[in-house]
């Protein structure tokens, strides 16, 4: 595991992690206690939400559901549907306002449990039937609760302080009519107060869309899945298998009406003909008896064989021709309004049919839609689009099969003419009875054609031939699918570790101040030579020896990487100084020279922070003879010069009496005597000065100093301040300026190894108890 300066994380993530969290445990622990708790008050209060599901296969040709032969002779008006547009079907408002209307749920009843209220679908003895629930409010205030007693022996609902009997409407409100009747899901006996709302079925279908959901197995597949959640497993069940219903319903709805639309052309087309096969009956027995003509020739027969044939083909076109026309007119004429589509009878042609199919669908869903939408709704408009676009398509289906068919009767016209000039062979009163006996063949071949078309126009009436196959039947699971107990609990500990991380990495960032030395290597180019942690005596006013064997064996490092022990040092004289106050350069300043004068040599600490002083504080020296009597010239040199009392080596230079002009002072001559007089008297100087960033005094010190050291405390000096360091005017005129980071603490709520620094105290004191 290594140190990476750049980023200042540990290259090991884990350790990492563990160095960085480890020491806010108590906080994580109350933390993830606290969660638990919630989550378990949440289960607790939570209502459980249970999920049906349910199965049915669309008969979709494309993907290899089709009926039986005989189940498509009886039934010609089956139209084969694609899945997709089914699933759409089934997700239509108009069905589930359907089902919501079917099963009053509308009308909720539930018990009032105190905190949370529990659904009574299943344990309410009756259930609320309104009259018009349309004109139920749509208000999006909360609902009123309409609390009622039922009498079980008298059956009687006690409701608004009246007695109301079962089955039995009423007026609720100004109008607004309901009736009571029993509730035939009821298992099981309600041991809370019962309450009803009353909600518009647009607010209760629109609900339920969002939680159903419909897809297939796979896109080869035409078995439909149904899914629902709801917090009554029963009521979940009843939605889904009273939808499959309603949508069964509305499939032989739409085909009755195609059947009912087809049978009244054709039986508008048999009254015509009808009566003109009466006409015509009519005038070949007035012929036969008016003429004499008894029998016709051979020759006639044969004509009329081949005359019947083509003209019951001529039939067939007309006929389809009239309902290309039929269709044709119904295509121009209609806008993007729904209405019951012509029948395509006689037309073999699957491409129109479904052409025709589709834009009847179409339309159908126009005009469900436009019913509770706006006109500008997407959903509507991108119906109306496909409308438009599917219009082009029939009328040009219709145009070729139209010239077909002209073409074909063009040929059909021609063989007439042929038989026509037969028929001036035959004799004028044969002739003019096989012409009637022609007119009358046609119209009987006619009237058969469409007495068959009736047929199966009725009989596709009959079977009820569902559009889908049901597969399963919506059932419940047996344990709810939400709220999952360990779910929420994992949920409710990965919240305790995330608030924790937020708190431990936000409070270090929105801090502004130097953490890490990672922080220092990354806004500054002078080097960290080393670090101090955190002492308890670091706040003493008097100076006491240290005690500390972790605090003394870093001060120790200190004056080694300084390279004071070397033999040939000539660089004696160390300037401590800071960026702002209150970063500990006198803590920093006096432990140093204590572990210089430690090794025997004589040591000075010079303070000359002449404003704050807080070294003369520290040996009890405020108000004696020091540096400023000195420059003034009221003291001499020796004077000035007193025992620290701590080690023998090591003595201590006051600032002495206060001055108005201190740099005025400084730059009187004398400064420079002092400073080699004490390099000469002693073999360390250690000069306390006042923060480079705030007087210009430390300039002028600075001259006569060989090496600085500039302190900044962890948890105290801002990380602006620092990006600035570099910058610095007063920085500058420093001599080999070196950082002494100060003030390290461990981190976190307890005392463990992982600090901000390099883990050095550990290390130390684990040496030290060898």
């Amino acid at each position: 595991m290594k140190y990476n300066s750049k980023t200042g994380k540990e290259d090991n993530l884990f350790r990492y992690i563990i160095k960085t969290f480890f020491p806010f445990w108590p906080l994580f622990l109350v933390l993830v206690v606290v969660c638990i708790l919630a989550a378990w008050g949440y289960l607790k209060y939570a209502t459980p939400i249970y999920e049906a599901s349910a199965s049915i296969m669309i008969k979709d040709e494309e993907k290899g559901v089709d009926d039986s032969k005989i189940m498509e002779s009886i039934n010609p008006f089956d139209s084969k549907k694609i899945v997709e547009n089914e699933i759409e079907v089934l997700k239509s408002r108009d069905l589930m306002k359907a089902v919501v209307r079917d099963l009053n749920l509308y009308a909720p009843i539930y018990e009032d449990a105190g905190i949370k209220t529990i659904s009574a679908y299943t344990s309410s003895p009756i259930k609320v039937i309104v009259e018009d629930p349309n004109k139920i409010s749509l208000s999006e205030d909360e609902p009123e609760k309409h609390f009622f007693k039922y009498n079980a022996n008298d059956e009687k609902v006690i409701f608004s302080g009246k007695e109301y009997s079962l089955n039995e409407w009423f007026e609720f409100s100004a109008g607004q009519t309901i009736m009571f009747v029993k509730n035939d899901h009821v298992n099981k006996k309600a041991s809370n107060p019962l309450f009803f709302y009353l909600l518009n079925p647009k607010m209760i279908s629109s609900e339920l869309i969002d939680e159903l959901d419909i897809s297939t197995s796979n896109k080869l597949s035409s078995v439909v899945n149904l899914t629902i959640r709801d917090a009554v497993p029963e009521r979940a069940e009843n939605i889904l298998n009273r939808l499959i219903l309603e949508y069964n319903r509305k499939i032989i709805k739409d085909q009755n009406e195609l059947a009912a639309s087809t049978m009244t052309f054709i039986d508008e087309r048999i009254e015509n003909v009808e009566a003109e096969l009466d006409e015509l009956e009519y005038n070949i027995q007035e012929y036969k008896s008016n003429q004499g003509v008894v029998d016709l020739s051979e020759q006639g027969r044969l004509y009329l064989q081949d005359v019947g044939e083509n003209d019951k083909q001529i039939s067939e076109l007309e006929l389809q021709l009239a309902v290309l026309n039929n269709v044709e007119n119904y295509v121009i004429s209609k806008g993007s309004a729904g209405g019951m589509v012509p029948s395509t009878l006689g037309i073999s042609d699957p491409i129109l049919s479904q052409l025709i199919e589709k834009l009847y669908n179409l339309e159908v869903e126009y005009e469900r839609l436009k019913r509770t939408t706006a006109e500008n709704n997407p959903v509507l408009t991108s119906i109306s689009n496909q409308i438009s676009k599917i219009r082009p398509s029939i009328l040009e289906n219709v145009k070729s099969q139209k010239q077909n068919l002209q073409s074909r009767l063009a040929n059909l016209n021609s063989n007439n003419r042929r038989f026509n000039s037969t028929l001036r062979n035959i004799p004028g009163k044969e002739r003019t009875l096989l012409e009637i006996n022609r007119r009358k063949t046609i119209k009987n071949n006619l009237f058969s054609y469409l007495l068959q078309k009736r047929e199966e126009a009725a009989l596709a009436n009959v079977p009820t031939n569902e559009n889908s196959a049901m597969i399963d039947k919506a059932e419940a699971s047996i344990d709810p699918v939400s709220p999952k107990p360990l779910f929420t609990y994992l949920i409710a500990i990965l919240l305790a570790v995330g608030v924790g991380t937020g708190y431990v990495k936000g409070k270090e960032i929105l801090s502004g101040k130097v953490l890490y030395r990672s922080d220092i290597e990354e806004y500054t180019s002078i080097p960290v030579i080393a670090e101090v942690f955190h002492s308890k005596n670091s706040k003493n006013r008097r100076f006491t020896k240290p005690q500390d064997f972790v605090l003394i064996e870093q001060f120790r490092q200190l004056g080694a990487r300084l390279g004071l022990y070397r033999r040939d040092i000539e660089n004696k004289r160390i300037l401590v100084t800071s960026g702002i106050s209150g970063e500990g350069k006198s803590f920093v300043s006096s432990n140093l020279a204590f572990s210089l004068a430690q090794t025997g040599k004589k040591v000075v600490l010079v303070d000359m922070d002449f404003r704050k002083h807080k070294t003369s504080d520290l040996f009890n020296l405020s108000g004696s003879n020091g540096i400023i009597g000195l420059l003034k010239g009221e003291v001499t040199y020796d004077e000035i010069i007193h025992p620290s009392g701590v080690n023998s080596n090591l003595f201590v230079i006051a600032t002495g009496a206060k001055g108005d002009d201190y740099t005025e002072i400084l730059l009187n001559g004398k400064l420079e005597f002092l400073m080699d007089s004490l390099s000469d008297d002693f073999e360390y100087v250690v000069i306390d000065a006042a923060p480079v960033n705030i007087l210009a005094e430390v300039n002028l010190i600075a001259e006569f100093s060989e090496k600085t050291l500039l302190i900044i405390r962890h948890g105290h000096t801002s990380k602006e301040s620092l990006k600035r360091l570099d910058e610095s005017a007063g920085l500058q005129s420093l001599k080999n300026v070196s950082i002494v980071f100060n003030g390290l603490k461990n981190r976190g709520m307890i005392k463990t190894d992982y600090g901000y620094g390099y883990d050095l105290k550990h290390r130390m004191a684990s040496y030290a108890k060898q």
